[in-house]
Parts: structure tokens; C-alpha cells; sequence
């Protein structure tokens, strides 16, 4: 029991500092870092070339994270300075004017695609800095931003946490390949298909009601009343909505697999509010809704680009619909095509890879992708827009200037995130003879729910993505840990992973860097203890909506 113990100690650090302090990131992820690397060198006794070698991952980690904001934010800033922002706002407020329809159409629909698209990430890159430029205090956009990170990230980049991390669990392990036997299942990629239409079944439920918390959450904490009642005057919209986008996302699940349910869920649902949003359907009475007047805004509400960066009303449209929205389209198109594997691009741009084998002689191999990343795609289009809306020299350079100083202020606290995760992760092996601290900490708690593990199990996903930064990450942790224990409560091993899985998604909410990574992209640094503390609720909503039923199919099975 006390490594587990001992493991939950760089999560409490930023716990207490982050959180409950409510220090920067900045501040806090260093020591979070030390206490991890301090835990791997004298309790787990993990060689310190090891624990070298997965802080400079970490660091290699961190690089590939900044160029991906890097890029959306140079996105953003062109799109700015070339008009472009200002069409794009004007042609939602033609929608709607009312910022929770806005928050539900860009946050959870086309947030749900972008999911879909490219995963990692990407979403807070594209949907925050748009929701920022429409005129959204900037803490308002990410924490919109992080809550819609839940129901599409299971089937975020093509299926990746699926395909790749449940797959890279399970498909050479003996108890899995023996249990697909016994009960029919001819081979590990038909399982890999049920367990993705479970895990679409899962979110399904836990994941209605993702769209009416993110417009309470807005009017609660950013509107003028301070009122929950303001938002679930919208339930009937964001209920819709929110089906507009569950029930094609499940039917892909079913037929198509775990490859496409974000991508194509996201695209119908998008297609299907804004033609109901048009026509006023299901849109509560009376006035639309809007923040706290902007002069009224706290000072923990703005970032750096805040004001001054952000387009209003009385901005003129100088840039065509169509122009306007193009560099989207090109994003969206770009990485749809660079992910499928039946194209060429996805081979021809992965390839070409910077590695560094067997770091200081250690099983750790880091890599950078540099062509692969969504940072490039974004950057291509930002260089292809400058002609397109006839953006001049000095203003391209007006906007690349303005990115990296955004950038910078990102880099401190992102250079001991990922590092912490690194660590943490790549602590076995050592001469303690311990289990890396993820997995110890995980046994502890199997071997004390016992038959109630479906309660928790989602909890153990949700954990391993809030510090892995991502779902595909803790799926590869723990599948093969979570399909044991299902056959040993005599559960169905099936139905346990796709609660790893549905747990792994939501933890994107509580992410450490993936909070810094989507803060920084709208300059909100420092916040980053503010945004956790507004999503943590809804984590704790969605797995144990999860967990409960699970809990509930198991017992029925």
C-alpha cells in the first residue's frame, strides 16, 4: 500500500500548489517534477540514466506541444490581422447571436470534428482562440474548451485511442487472446470493434449532458446574474444538440467502427443544429444570452490577448464568407487527409522523423515528427492565407511576432509538465522491483473495490490521462491491467476496458498540460489552477455516471 501512496504524491503536489494555492503552473509543475523524479531515484531506485532519459522525452514532448499552439496561434493572429476574424464573428452572430448557442456549435460540435480529425490536442488549438476571437473572456473559452475534451476523444485522431492505445494493450496478451477464444471472437480487431460500440454506448449516456453543463458553467460563473437557471433555459437546445451528434457518432460506432464516430458525429451534428439554429428551433424565449459587460471582466478572466487582440462588433468585414472561413475548411481538410491510413500522406509525412535511440542507453526512445504534428498543417494554412486575404508582408510579420512572444510565456510551465509525466511514467525497472507508479497505484485500488472495481475503473482511466495527457496513453497503461481484473470478478473483460477507455476520455478535462497547452494558446497563463478547479466537477460527473453503469451491466450480466 505505501507505494501506492508514495505514487499519488506528484498528483497531490500539484493538487495543493495548482489547485488549492492556486499557484501558476509556472511555479507549481516544477516541483511536481522533482517530487516525481525524487520518488523514481530513491524509492522505486530507477537508474538515473533512466530518469534522465525520460526527462529529456519530456522535454522532446514538450517541444512537439508548443509547436502545435505555436501554430494555431499563428492561425489566429493572421486570421486577425487580415479581417478574416472579424467575418467569421459577424457570420455567428448571424446564427445567433447568443453566446451559449456559440459555445455549443464551436465547442462541442466543431470541437467534436476537429476531435475527430487530429485528437492530441488539436480541438482546444482550433475551437479556443475562436471562441476568444468572437469575444469570449478567455477563461470562459478554455474551460469550454477542456469540458467538450470528454465524449469524442475515445475516437479522437481517427480512432487512435481505440486503435492504437486498447490495441497496444491487449493484442499480445495471453489472458485476452485465450478469453476472444473461449467466447468466439475470432481475432483482437473484432474485439477492438466491440469495445469501441461500447465505449460509444457509455458516452452516449454520460455525455448528453455535456452541452447544457458547459452553458450552465458559462452563466454561473461568466454571465451578469450569476445564474444556473440562465442555462438550463437551454436544455432543450443543448439535449438537442447534443443528440444531434450522439445518435450518428453511435451508428458509425456500430458500422463502421472506431475509426471515424468524432469525425462524422461532429460533421452531422454541425450540419443539423445550425439548420434548427436558423430557424430558432428549440432556442429558449427573450433575449440572448452574453457575458459580464467586457470592462466589468475580473482580471482572472483575460489573458494576453485579451482586448486588444480580440475583433468587436464595430470591426468591418474586409474578407468574404467563404474566404473567411476557408482556413478552417483547409485545417479540417488537411488533417483528415494526412490521418487515414488508406492514403499516402499519413505514411509520406510520418516518415520523416527526428529520433534518438536508446537514449543514454536506456529502453527510451524519443522521437519529434515534425510534418506529422498538427502544428505544421496549421502553419501551411497560415501561410497560404496571407495571399488569399491579401495579407501584407509586415502584417504576416506582425502576427509570427506576436505568436512567439504567446509561445514563450507557455514554455516554462510546459517544460516540467511533460517532464513530471515522463517520469512518472518510466519509473519500473528499478532495483525496489516496484511496478511503475501508475500501475501500483491502480493495483492498490483493484485489490480493495473487489467486485465493485466497475465503480472504479473509469476513475483509474480518467487518472491515467489527467497525467499522461492522454486517453491513447492511459489506454495503452492500463487495457491489459483492467481486462484481469474484468476476468477476475468474473465481469466481462469487454465491457471493463471500454471503461478504462470512456474514463481515460474524460480525463482530458482535468489534464494538467493539456489545460496549460489550451490556456496558452489564448495567453491566459497563470490561470491554470482556476480552469481545473471549474472542470473537476464534471470529471467527477462523467465517471461516475460511467462507472455506475457499468456497475449496472455488470450485475446484469
Amino acid at each position: 500500500m505505501l507505494p501506492a501512496l508514495l505514487a499519488t504524491l506528484p498528483i497531490v503536489v500539484v493538487g495543493i500548489l495548482l489547485v488549492g494555492l492556486r499557484w501558476p503552473a509556472s511555479r507549481a509543475m516544477p516541483f511536481s517534477y522533482l517530487t516525481a523524479a525524487a520518488l523514481a531515484l530513491f524509492y522505486w531506485q530507477v537508474p538515473q540514466a533512466q530518469v534522465a532519459a525520460a526527462s529529456i522525452k519530456g522535454l522532446i514532448d514538450a517541444v512537439g506541444l508548443l509547436y502545435i499552439i505555436f501554430g494555431a496561434i499563428l492561425l489566429l493572429n493572421v486570421l486577425k490581422e487580415s479581417g478574416g476574424l472579424a467575418t467569421i464573428r459577424h457570420s455567428f452572430i448571424q446564427i445567433s447571436p447568443d453566446r451559449r448557442v456559440q459555445a455549443i456549435i464551436i465547442g462541442w460540435l466543431f470541437g467534436t470534428f476537429i476531435e475527430g480529425a487530429a485528437g492530441f490536442g488539436t480541438p482546444a488549438a482550433v475551437a479556443v482562440p475562436l471562441l476568444v476571437g468572437l469575444g469570449f473572456p478567455p477563461l470562459a473559452a478554455v474551460v469550454t474548451g477542456m469540458l467538450i475534451q470528454s465524449t469524442p476523444v475515445s475516437f479522437g485522431a481517427v480512432g487512435t485511442p481505440i486503435l492504437y492505445g486498447v490495441d497496444r494493450g491487449i493484442r499480445d496478451d495471453p489472458e485476452v487472446l485465450s478469453f476472444l477464444s473461449q467466447v468466439g471472437i475470432p481475432n483482437v480487431d473484432v474485439a477492438l470493434h466491440e469495445i469501441g460500440f461500447r465505449v460509444a454506448c457509455m458516452h452516449a449516456v454520460s455525455g448528453t449532458l455535456i452541452p447544457l453543463i458547459v452553458v450552465c458553467m458559462l452563466t454561473r460563473f461568466f454571465g451578469v446574474n450569476r445564474s444556473w437557471t440562465e442555462g438550463l433555459r437551454m436544455w432543450r437546445f443543448a439535449l438537442f444538440a447534443a443528440w444531434a451528434m450522439i445518435l450518428p457518432y453511435l451508428g458509425v460506432a456500430w458500422l463502421l467502427g472506431p475509426a471515424f464516430p468524432s469525425l462524422l458525429g461532429g460533421l452531422c451534428g454541425l450540419a443539423i443544429v445550425i439548420f434548427a439554429t436558423r430557424r430558432g428551433w428549440f432556442l429558449p424565449p427573450g433575449e440572448p444570452w452574453d457575458f459580464t459587460p467586457r470592462a466589468d471582466w475580473p482580471g482572472d478572466w483575460s489573458g494576453v490577448m485579451d482586448r486588444s487582440d480580440v475583433v468587436d462588433d464595430s470591426t468591418p468585414e474586409t474578407v468574404s464568407r467563404l474566404g473567411a472561413w476557408s482556413p478552417y475548411l483547409m485545417v479540417a481538410v488537411l488533417l483528415v487527409l494526412t490521418r487515414l491510413p488508406a492514403l499516402p500522406l499519413k505514411a509520406l509525412l510520418a516518415g520523416v522523423s527526428v529520433q534518438w535511440s536508446h537514449l543514454f542507453g536506456t529502453e527510451i526512445s524519443p522521437s519529434l515528427q515534425p510534418l506529422y504534428l498538427p502544428g505544421f498543417v496549421f502553419i501551411v494554412v497560415s501561410i497560404l492565407t496571407a495571399p488569399l486575404h491579401r495579407l501584407s508582408v509586415a502584417g504576416f510579420g506582425k502576427a509570427l511576432k506576436s505568436s512567439l512572444r504567446t509561445v514563450g510565456k507557455a514554455s516554462v510551465a510546459l517544460i516540467f509538465t511533460v517532464p513530471m509525466v515522463q517520469v512518472f511514467l518510466y519509473s519500473d525497472g528499478g532495483a525496489a522491483g516496484l511496478e511503475k507508479m501508475p500501475y501500483e497505484l491502480a493495483q492498490a485500488v483493484a485489490r480493495t473495490a473487489g467486485t465493485a472495481w466497475p465503480l472504479f475503473a473509469p476513475w483509474i482511466g480518467g487518472l491515467g490521462a489527467s497525467v499522461a495527457g492522454s486517453n491513447t496513453m492511459s489506454n495503452m497503461m492500463f487495457s491489459a491491467f483492467q481486462f484481469g481484473v474484468g476476468l477476475r470478478i468474473h465481469a466481462d473483460p469487454l465491457w471493463i476496458v471500454a471503461l478504462q477507455a470512456v474514463g481515460g476520455a474524460a480525463g482530458n478535462m482535468i489534464c494538467v498540460h493539456n489545460v496549460v497547452a489550451a490556456s496558452a494558446v489564448v495567453g491566459l497563463i497563470g490561470r491554470e489552477g482556476t480552469v481545473i478547479r471549474r472542470t473537476f466537477l464534471p470529471f467527477c460527473y462523467y465517471v461516475l455516471v460511467a462507472g455506475a453503469l457499468g456497475m449496472l451491466i455488470t450485475l446484469a450480466g
